[in-house]
């Protein structure tokens, strides 16, 4: 595995393997054993500036070939997945932690949206529309937005970097791609080794491994990209949209969550807590989807608490290589500390302690919390880690009071024998997305997936992720003679 890493940490510009140029490394580590998995030198933000010139001399042939050839192209890349995925999987353990369920739920996905962007290049259709003038043919044409620079997180890397990539050069863009300092490989230069592997031509895809330590803003300033696709924190993605509306850029922002997963008082207990331990705990609450807030009537609260205490306390932690590990390390120690903060000090505002879980290295073992004062910051904020707050509430319309209460509006569940109950409560829950009797993290590629508030701006997948990577464009046609006033 050692030297899968190795052979992969350099930079990927105009279709070349090379080392960065800056003056410091990239370190990445195994975050279950800290074992040293590869060493990038950091690009600088005059190679940002070689990604995105290569990107755009390459983008204008592309955009004019025949969609058949871009489909073909991400034919061949499913395949490369398909062929290298107990590799692909084996580094989703080694780089992120990530248990054998969370990195073959990883995969799956990444095959789907692969699969969409197989679709996605034939999607280019246009309109012809009326026009009031005599004479007038108004045709609406899709074209590539150009150049689309963007910026993967750490928790689903592969999967969250294919999902922009993909369908921006399905659609005939050119990309420049900056993964997580934390996840180079698994979120950049291996999903650069596979379109490379699939035959896409040099210069389309490049992807910069550096920080903003390094480059600054380099990779939004820069004047080439037209949009910049983000996924992260709200903190980070108010400052990616702050500096790219102030160049006129176009934004696609996926940004943290907060979800409810509600509990009503006609629910299957047994059914709700394996959704709710399942939408909390997956990679360790890495998942911007994740059920922070878990919110039960008051009328079934006893069996359910129970119940779900039992299911976590259960969870086995330990070797993400482990194929019977459910709960393996935080991506870095400064996640460990923080998760292992959060629950220290929400206890010592008066909260219980159900499970109170303890800090070994990265692996912090699951908390479960219930009797958090109403203003507590814990409520408000998104946690990302495999801490669960257990909220009791009194009826429908508190359980939506309380919902709501977050600056966040990314996905969340209701749970209830009446389908129709469910979705009315959905309605009312100010969030993208929201699912009845099922788990808060959910990805379809043909489904429109964001978030409301803090959790983002725009939609991706299906047919809104035509609309994010290509502009319309209006070409009239006058077949006969228009008449001027002057």
């Amino acid at each position: 595995m050692s030297a899968f890493f190795t052979d992969l940490a350099l930079q990927y510009i105009d279709g070349e393997w090379r080392p960065g140029k800056g003056a410091w490394d990239i370190i990445d580590f195994n975050p279950y054993d800290g074992e040293k998995l590869a060493s990038i030198t950091v690009a600088t933000a005059d190679e940002v500036d070689q990604a995105y010139r290569a990107a755009e001399r390459a983008q204008e042939g592309w955009g004019r070939t025949n969609p058949y050839i871009r489909r073909a192209v991400m034919e061949k890349a499913l395949r490369v997945v398909e062929e290298r995925e107990a590799e692909i999987a084996e580094a989703i353990v080694a780089e992120l932690g990530g248990t054998h369920v969370k990195a073959g739920f990883e995969l799956h996905l990444a095959k789907e949206f692969l699969r969409e962007s197989v679709q996605l290049a034939l999607r280019t259709t246009g309109q012809i529309l009326p026009s009031p003038t005599e004479g007038k043919e108004n045709r609406v044409y899709r074209e590539p937005v150009g150049v689309v620079g963007v910026i993967s997180p750490f928790n689903f890397p592969f999967l969250l970097s294919l999902k922009s990539v993909a369908p921006a050069l399905a659609l005939g863009n050119a990309v420049v791609l900056k993964p997580h300092q934390n996840t180079p490989v698994c979120g950049g230069t291996l999903v650069a080794k596979v379109f490379e592997e699939a035959g896409l031509p040099a210069g389309l895809l490049n992807v910069v491994v550096t920080d903003i330590a390094e480059i600054g803003d380099a990779l939004l300033e820069h004047p080439v990209p037209r949009l910049i696709s983000f996924t992260g924190s709200d903190k980070v993605g108010r400052h990616v949209a702050t500096v790219c509306a102030s160049h006129l850029k176009q934004t696609v922002l996926e940004l943290g969550g907060n979800s409810a997963l509600i509990v009503l008082d006609d629910a299957d207990i047994d059914y709700a807590v394996d959704a709710a331990v399942f939408s909390r705990y997956v990679h360790q609450g890495q998942v911007c989807m994740a059920a922070n807030r878990i919110l039960v009537d008051r009328a079934v609260a006893d069996e359910f608490t129970e119940k779900f205490v039992a299911k976590v306390a259960s969870l086995r932690v330990g070797d993400p290589a482990d194929p019977a590990t459910h709960i393996g390390p935080l991506i870095n120690s400064s996640q460990a500390e923080a998760v292992s903060k959060l629950v220290d000090r929400t206890v010592g505002e008066g909260a219980t302690a159900l499970l109170h879980g303890t800090a070994d290295g990265n692996l912090v073992s699951p908390s479960v919390l219930t009797d958090i004062a109403a203003g507590s910051p814990v409520l408000q904020e998104e946690i990302f880690g495999p801490v669960a707050l257990l909220i009791p509430f009194d009826g429908e319309d508190e359980a939506v009071r309380i919902a709501n209460d977050t600056p966040y509006g990314l996905s969340g569940a209701v749970h209830t024998a009446d389908v129709e109950r469910g979705v009315r409560v959905g309605r009312r829950i100010r969030t993208g997305m929201i699912h009845i009797n099922d788990g808060t993290v959910h990805d379809e590629p043909i489904v429109p997936f964001g978030g409301e508030k803090n959790s983002g701006l725009g939609r991706l997948n299906g047919d809104a992720t035509v609309d994010a990577f290509t502009t319309r464009k209006w070409i009239s046609v006058q077949h006969g003679r228009s008449r001027f006033p002057f």
